[in-house]
């Protein structure tokens, strides 16, 4: 049953940061590398539906942070024109479904913190022109709009350009994420958003006490906005035992946010970390502790999107039915991006 339904759902994945592997390579190929490298998986894995991250790593901060963004924006582009039969880059819901009716993966550009973007809020603008449809505004630390889950101890909301950045972002059509906010950021979101909101990889605090999570709290302010919570596959936010991090460990951390926020409102942000951070760093980096997270573990038998499928597998086995499965696994993603991806106010 689990292998058929797989193939019959639609299922999104709304955080892979395989962007970073491809812009490493030539320009000249970035398609083909993405063809040859990343195509596969995601098809295996029956990946329908695929955000695109743009992450600026620290060494391109502050100064380089806008080109490099560009120029992972511009790698997305020339991943789709040098892909036409088998991805399409949308900007709305209604790119999504056509590209789903032709059996194309949509790819959905995000931003990741918007380093490029800072206090300058007009280059929202641009970036929405140049398709960018999600993004965060904070990662692990500081930011001119908020500040990240690892400051948590300052108790700080977002600035005053942060709370324009959420104006902008929803008056653009533009989704605002917020996995990597602070918590005091989060609630203060929560208190201005207008728009559903979007948690792109974000697991259960209540199962594991890391502040990368997400409390019941914010899940459940989430779910009132409409918006959906994405729960993340990094084996250390889904528990601090080795033993634990399993794929039944990711099910409980969507059983317990269906629990408290409801079926229509989880979702799927995996972050397969190790193959990109492999591919992008010398052998001599490789599992390096990417703060306070250990990126060289993955979990058994689900360590990239290829293997997707076992957990459709793992979703059947603790009993949910079909129509659930359906909407965990990218129904409940399609429904959010349909009536708010690039929908301007």
């Amino acid at each position: 049953m689990g292998s058929d339904l797989h193939t019959r759902a639609v299922v999104a994945d709304t955080h892979n940061d395989l962007l970073m592997a491809v812009v490493e390579r030539p320009p000249g190929r970035w398609a083909s590398f993405f063809r040859e490298q990343w195509l596969p998986q995601l098809r295996e894995g029956g990946v329908d539906v695929q955000v695109l991250p743009v992450f600026v790593d620290d060494q391109f901060r502050p100064e380089g942070a806008l080109r490099r963004t560009l120029r992972m924006v511009e790698c997305a582009h020339a991943i789709a024109e040098g892909n036409p039969d088998d991805v399409r880059l949308c900007l709305n819901g209604d790119d999504i479904d056509a590209a789903l009716t032709e059996g194309r993966i949509a790819l959905v550009l995000a931003l990741e913190s918007a380093p490029g973007v800072d206090a300058d809020l007009e280059l929202f603008r641009t970036l929405y022109r140049l398709g960018v449809r999600v993004a965060s505004i904070a990662h692990w630390g500081r930011s001119p709009l908020g500040d990240g889950s690892g400051e948590d101890a300052t108790g700080s909301r977002l600035t005053h350009a942060g709370v324009e950045a959420l104006r902008e972002m929803e008056r653009l059509g533009i989704v605002f994420d917020i996995s990597h906010l602070g918590a005091s950021g989060v609630a203060h979101v929560l208190q201005e958003a207008t728009r559903p909101l979007l948690a792109s990889h974000s697991a259960a605090r209540a199962l594991c006490d890391h502040h990368r999570n997400l409390t019941d709290e914010q899940i459940r302010g989430v779910a009132a906005t409409g918006g959906v919570v994405c729960v993340n596959f990094v084996p250390d936010f889904l528990s601090t035992e080795r033993a634990e991090q399993t794929i039944d460990r990711v099910v409980d951390h969507i059983e317990h946010v269906i629990g408290v926020a409801g079926i229509d409102h989880v979702g799927i942000g995996p972050d397969f970390l190790r193959e990109v951070l492999a591919d992008i760093t010398p052998p001599c980096c490789e599992g390096v502790d990417y703060t306070g997270v250990d990126t060289s573990t993955t979990l058994p038998g689900l360590d990239g999107p290829a293997e997707l499928p076992a957990l459709t597998e793992a979703l059947v086995r603790r009993g949910y039915g079909e129509k659930e499965i359906m909407a965990i696994l990218g129904g409940n993603v399609q429904r959010l991006f349909r009536a708010e991806l690039g929908r301007a106010r």
